[in-house]
């Protein structure tokens, strides 16, 4: 296996591929105003296996499409909506966040969480504009520093990692800048990163070394993970998700 599909075994069946939960999807999707009286049109964008997705789905009328570049982690979504009887609600889409195939002004809401990253944040907001009808929603979650000054070790880290991630004024300036009316921010709770994310993933790490004959890649995998772990918990005063939920004009 390399590395890129022993990251993907790592986080196949598990709830969320990233910091999250139920209760700040809701949260998010609280701003959010729509009409009611007619179906609407939803693009999950980096879906994973899908826990946003399944909230969004028994929480709006809607048809959702979740748009993913693994296979694995869309079969998970599909055995899910199955089971829940939400095939109907719920199309599943292979592709990349930067090559997608759909239409201008086809969407009434475009949601991202911990996804738009993969494309950088301006290019996203840019992008998935177009295919946003007027007055409609873009809600996307974000690394964000929570404070204007931070230290020398995480901001280098994040710096080297992401070169885009910044305070929650600047990124909400590059929605103003391109079109976008904020409607909603918070940052997402510790316990989304540690209790719904990291704990459960500490969980696999046996399991996951054993599948994979405690190869040194799979052993590299597990402790890159420790690592980002470790540096959460020292570093959790000063960034975070921030979640982005805005209207276009």
């Amino acid at each position: 296996m390399t590395e890129l599909e022993l990251i993907i075994d790592l986080h196949k069946n598990s709830e969320r591929q990233g910091p999250g939960s139920d209760k700040e999807t809701l949260k998010a999707l609280g701003f959010i105003n729509l009409p009611s009286d007619r179906e609407l049109k939803v693009a999950d964008i980096g879906s994973g296996s899908g826990g946003q997705t399944i909230i969004l789905a028994q929480q709006l009328n809607a048809q959702i499409t979740a748009v993913d570049l693994f296979p694995e982690f869309l079969y998970e979504l599909n055995e899910k909506s199955k089971k829940l009887g939400l095939s109907e609600k719920i199309i599943t889409i292979e592709k990349s966040m930067d090559d997608l195939p759909f239409k201008s002004q086809e969407f009434d809401i475009i949601w991202a969480e911990g996804a738009i990253y993969n494309i950088g944040f301006e290019k996203g907001v840019k992008a998935w504009k177009e295919f946003l009808k007027s007055g409609g929603f873009l809600a996307v979650s974000e690394i964000t520093w929570i404070t204007n000054s931070r230290p020398k070790d995480i901001e280098e880290f994040w710096t080297q990692e992401y070169p885009e991630i910044n305070t929650a004024s600047n990124k909400i300036k590059i929605l103003e800048d391109n079109g976008f009316v904020l409607e909603g921010f918070f940052n997402l709770c510790k316990e989304s990163w540690i209790d719904n994310y990291y704990k459960p993933m500490q969980a696999r790490f046996d399991d996951f070394l054993q599948k994979n004959n405690n190869s040194e890649l799979a052993k590299k995998v597990v402790e890159d993970n420790k690592a980002e772990i470790d540096l959460y918990l020292k570093f959790s005063d000063f960034y975070s998700y921030g979640f982005y939920i805005a209207r276009k004009n």
